[in-house]
């Protein structure tokens, strides 16, 4: 038998709970070891009790010394020690950090500032050399007071506590690589608050949100029993040596489609074992590539991603919350900052009115903002119709920005885009009311303001004219609906829309009924 099926067969025979206590490092260590987190040019969180941690010979007392602390543990039955500094104010002088255990470990050049981590997929994953002017970007990337470090793609059920990488300074070939982003909203940062800047890359492009949650979690929790039975017979599916019919009708197709691309000098598609180690199956991206930082000092976390997901968005809407809580929970830091891009305009403009699964995981996206500590830029002028990954980064990472800016480091800007706030109906108009957070509402090049609908009682949808009335107020009407019961703005994949606020932000597409998501399943009496 091949080995590989072997594994995969053993690995779906064994309860799925047990695969998930299964970590790296299941035996005690033999000698001191610290994870690559902890590397020459590596940032701490300034003013956080930040944990260092590694392993050793169980019973060995470890000593951590920095900045004139001397923090001391011992390494425990399995090998495991961590031990926490007092806080500590931002500092630019390069330190050194000594850990003495059964030997000696020696890390140079550490900066203390502000760290965040970037994750997600693919728009976030983008690479600063492809930004539409990356190669002035990169050109210009080289500060050492940034220091940038990425996790490689791992997708697996093990808890991994740790991954091959180290941190590096930001030189035009170390940023080129990096998340554009990331990047940009740490330029910011530094720029600003004068501080070090520690960015860590934890991305993997068409990733789904479930694959960054732990399983354990997915599968204790009954609003997910129906994605989760749906993996099980996923991977059971995948089972080589059973007779499966599934597995083998997947099997026959991969060849001859592999066949098909390798005589036409393509590259053949995933092999159906590929979802077993891939990005969309639940937990794998948790186990592979966010265990083995959780704990490490962090400010917060910068977030894109959603586009995998469209298909169930009402899917979404509990995921992505959940996803924010249980971050939270395992770094055990409280509720850290966690702020996101919304899904930007994608695929070719349709005539309004018409349905959206885009448009709903935006609103489930919004809705995640229930949550505190959060917050969401949006992206809705700032697409492209043609490319689900657009280029300008720059100006998503500049309204981005503004969040940490205002919540964390305590600057007076515009921050937050306009949201829908009330709702009122006089005859056949309805009046939209925003929250504007101190702007004042105009449309962008014509007085009408464009990517309004409005629907009766029937529930169909029509293109309607809005009307800015003040400064946070839209009159929405239609000829076709002399009674509206509901509104909705920005409704669409890529939807004409014009809406912002005098500071540049755009407007919050919006519906304000509350009927049933597209991927709601039918109620049973």
């Amino acid at each position: 038998m091949n080995p590989c099926r072997s594994f995969i067969l053993l690995s779906l025979m064994i309860p799925l709970s047990s695969l998930l206590a299964v970590e790296t490092n299941t035996s005690p260590a033999s000698a001191l070891m610290v994870p690559a987190l902890f590397t020459d040019h590596m940032v701490l969180q300034q003013k956080q009790a930040d944990p260092i941690w590694g392993w050793d010979t169980p019973g060995t007392k470890v000593t951590v010394a920095f900045a004139g602390q001397s923090k001391t543990a011992v390494a425990s039955p399995d090998g495991k020690w961590m031990v926490r500094l007092d806080p500590i104010p931002a500092n630019a002088t390069p330190q050194l950090l000594t850990i003495k255990g059964s030997s000696q470990k020696l890390i140079q050049d550490v900066l203390i500032g502000e760290v965040w981590l970037c994750s997600g997929q693919s728009n976030m994953e983008f690479m600063l050399s492809k930004d539409s002017n990356g190669e002035v970007e990169v050109a210009t990337a080289n500060n050492p007071e940034i220091r940038l470090i990425h996790v490689p793609h791992l997708g697996t059920q093990e808890l991994k506590n740790d991954f091959v990488g180290s941190w590096a300074l930001c030189t035009p070939e170390s940023a080129a690589k990096f998340p554009a982003i990331g990047f940009f909203v740490g330029r910011y940062l530094h720029q600003i608050l004068h501080v070090p800047v520690g960015l860590i890359d934890d991305t993997w492009g068409w990733s789904r949100t479930e694959a960054f949650i732990p399983r354990s979690s997915l599968e204790a929790d009954p609003r997910f029993n129906q994605l989760m039975a749906e993996t099980l017979k996923q991977e059971q599916a995948l089972l080589p040596d059973n007779g499966n019919a599934e597995y083998a009708k997947a099997m026959t197709a991969w060849e001859i489609v592999a066949a098909k691309a390798k005589a036409e000098g393509k590259n053949p598609p995933a092999h159906p074992h590929r979802y077993l180690e891939d990005r969309a199956r639940p937990g794998n991206l948790f186990g592979g590539m966010i265990h083995p930082i959780i704990g490490y000092g962090i400010k917060g976390v910068l977030w894109y991603q959603g586009e995998t997901n469209t298909g169930r968005p009402g899917e979404f809407a509990k995921l992505f919350p959940f996803l924010i809580q249980e971050w939270r929970r395992v770094w055990g830091e409280g509720d850290f900052p966690f702020y996101w891009v919304q899904l930007a305009n994608f695929k070719e403009r349709q005539p309004y009115p018409t349905e959206s699964q885009w448009a709903e995981i935006r609103e489930a996206q919004t809705r995640a903002m229930s949550l505190p500590k959060t917050g969401q830029t949006i992206a809705i002028d700032l697409g492209e119709g043609k490319d689900i990954h657009p280029r300008d980064k720059h100006d998503v990472a500049a309204r981005l920005v503004r969040w940490p800016l205002v919540k964390d480091y305590g600057l007076t800007m515009p921050y937050r885009s306009p949201e829908f706030k009330t709702l009122k109906i006089e005859g056949n108009k309805a009046t939209v009311i925003f929250d504007c957070f101190d702007g004042k509402l105009r449309p962008f090049e014509t007085d009408e303001v464009r990517g309004f609908e409005l629907c009766g009682a029937d529930k169909v949808w029509h293109t309607a004219k809005g009307t800015l009335s003040g400064n946070d107020s839209v009159v929405v009407t239609s000829n076709e609906v002399p009674s509206p019961v509901a509104v909705r703005y920005a409704w669409a994949d890529n939807p004409e829309c014009n809406l912002f606020t005098e500071d540049g932000l755009a407007a919050t597409p919006f519906r304000t009924d509350d009927w049933s998501w597209s991927d709601a399943k039918p109620s049973v009496h």
